[in-house]
């Protein structure tokens, strides 16, 4: 096979990445630090058939994409994202579980000299295979240790690395010492390009409860405030409607207008004693299916305890 020119090379990534562009309306701007060869082979993989990852020089991307904002004039704003060590995952399915997908292949990591801390890293408390000649190492992380039975064992749990601070050497090698792989690397999603708008990976962990939810204060507002300066709204019409009810109705109370609706009011009024009925109907009722639950519990329990068999049979 003979090997493409760095010319010839170059030619074809532009296409591939604009004939991308004009594909997919979605994608995901990616960061790849700390992701290896056989890893990124993986991630290609599993996201086959409903992702396409690629990757390359950000000079190479930016070129290619001001190229094509003739035909796109919104990839303009993808531009100031492509820094550092990016990629592009194109998409066209439900952005959330693609973004499922790129953050589920994920592999453990040992901790490394010099590297910033993802997360933070705490050592449980344990008996460590370590013998008592290791001990200044400990003394000198501040980490209370005691021997036990010819092994350092380590007192209480301890913070030793804390997220975004950078590993010390002495750090690392503990973790080493002790096989602790206290990190996971993999895709971390830093921005969502959806048909010319710019998100923030959160907004896909919004439900539609919450939209519904936002949604709804929003209406209330709009309609305590078209009531207070009496402006009618969509938001306010059913409300000045039930208030204007409530008026008629107190109206046909102290008068001898009648209506329909204000029937059971007026026969209420006219007969207090109603009211007392009214409330004391539920009561009754919840009173006599309490009697009748208790009995088919003991009945329950009897038949339960008997299971039909004598004590000699």
């Amino acid at each position: 096979m003979v090997k493409e020119d760095k010319a010839t090379w170059k030619s074809n990534y532009f296409l591939k990445l604009t004939s991308l562009l004009d594909e997919y309306s979605k994608l995901f701007i990616v960061n790849v630090d700390n992701v290896g060869s056989k890893q990124m082979q993986n991630i290609r993989a599993d996201l086959r058939g409903e992702a396409t990852l690629l990757l390359g020089k950000n000079t190479m991307m930016r070129k290619a994409i001001r190229g094509h904002m003739d035909t796109n004039p919104n990839l303009e704003k993808l531009l100031p994202l492509i820094k550092q060590n990016v990629g592009f995952v194109f998409t066209d399915k439900e952005l959330s579980e693609t973004r499922d997908k790129i953050l589920s292949n994920k592999v453990p990591a040992a901790a490394r000299a010099g590297a910033i801390a993802p997360v933070s890293c705490t050592v449980p408390a344990q008996v460590t295979p370590l013998g008592p000649e290791k001990t200044s190492f400990f003394q000198a992380l501040q980490i209370p240790t005691k021997i036990s039975r010819g092994n350092i064992e380590i007192l209480r749990d301890v913070e030793l690395i804390k997220a975004g601070e950078k590993v010390g050497a002495s750090e690392a090698t503990l973790l080493n010492m002790l096989s602790i792989s206290p990190f996971t690397y993999g895709l971390v999603i830093e921005k969502i390009y959806d048909d010319g708008s710019i998100l923030d990976p959160e907004i896909l962990d919004i439900t539609d409860d919450q939209i519904r939810e936002t949604f709804m204060k929003g209406v209330a507002r709009v309609a305590s405030l078209s009531l207070a300066i009496n402006y009618p709204t969509v938001a306010s019409v059913p409300h000045s409607i039930v208030n204007g009810f409530k008026k008629l109705l107190a109206i046909a109370a102290v008068t001898d207008i009648e209506f329909e609706e204000a029937k059971t009011l007026k026969e209420y009024l006219a007969d207090p004693s109603k009211f007392a009925a009214a409330v004391a109907a539920p009561v009754a009722a919840a009173a006599s299916e309490a009697p009748a639950a208790a009995a088919a519990a003991v009945e329950s329990e009897s038949e339960d305890d008997d299971m039909g068999f004598g004590l000699f049979d």
